[in-house]
């Protein structure tokens, strides 16, 4: 029997993560593959915290199944600090080679690969879609998790963008809902401003903060994922994660 271990940086009642892994697990049946008949699931609620990801990783390691989904950025590392030799298949990377997850796309080596999220060049098409609904807007504040590499890129690429477009980009580190209302009511004491939260599992553990926070203040915003959206957010544009996590089932069930 097929064992695949997952380990997921949310809690078992989130639906963005239900959603994802319910794709995942419909993939699989269509490839003809039964949860208990001949393939064996072991997924591993870790939430975003780095403690628990690290023990989970290690759980899954020792249960040593055929293969590991990786099902966000901070799953990884874990996971490859925990195994060398268990194959670590992620959907959902958003630079696996400047992560150092990968040596390249072409030929990843080591013991992951996977599928790349999207270039970081989408942060300024974030930005540009904001101005053109909401021309006014002269000041955003850029929502990252400060101890994740990807988002200091993707930070970057919406800073490379501003200038063009008269804006100024206010970098707002988001760890604690606490520190994520305290920065977001600062921000918005002045005028024309804006929202963008980038792609992390912190962003998405507070999404339902984040959405009351741009409402609330009257920030318009855009975010890379539709669950966003379906949550009462303005906008977004990116790929389809859900998508992405269910056409993995097919290099990981072969």
């Amino acid at each position: 029997m097929k064992s695949i271990g997952i380990l997921l940086p949310g809690t078992a009642d989130d639906p963005v993560f239900q959603a994802r892994l319910a794709a995942f697990y419909q993939e699989l049946a269509l490839l003809g593959w039964t949860i208990g008949r001949n393939v064996r699931i072991e997924p591993r609620w870790a939430t975003a915290n780095a403690d628990e990801l690290r023990r989970h990783a290690g759980e899954l390691a020792a249960l040593a199944p055929n293969v590991i989904l990786a099902t966000g950025d901070s799953t990884i590392p874990p996971l490859l600090q925990a195994t060398r030799t268990i194959p670590v298949v992620f959907p959902l990377a958003a630079d696996p080679v400047g992560a150092g997850f990968v040596d390249s796309l072409a030929r990843p080596g080591g013991n992951a690969t996977g599928f790349m999220i999207f270039d970081y060049t989408m942060g300024g098409k974030w930005l540009e879609l904001l101005k053109e609904i909401a021309p006014n807007v002269t000041r955003v504040a850029v929502l990252r998790d400060p101890a994740n590499p990807s988002q200091t890129a993707q930070f970057g690429a919406i800073q490379a963008v501003a200038p063009s477009l008269r804006v100024e980009v206010i970098p707002v580190n988001m760890r604690e809902a606490s520190e994520i209302e305290r920065a977001v009511a600062d921000f918005a004491r002045s005028a024309n401003g804006s929202l963008i939260p980038t792609s992390s599992a912190v962003a998405l553990r507070h999404r339902d903060l984040i959405i009351t926070l741009a409402a609330r203040h009257k920030l318009p915003a855009i975010y890379w994922e539709r669950f966003f959206v379906t949550s009462g957010g303005l906008m977004s544009y990116g790929p389809d994660s859900t998508t992405t996590v269910a056409r993995l089932a097919t290099s990981i069930a072969s």
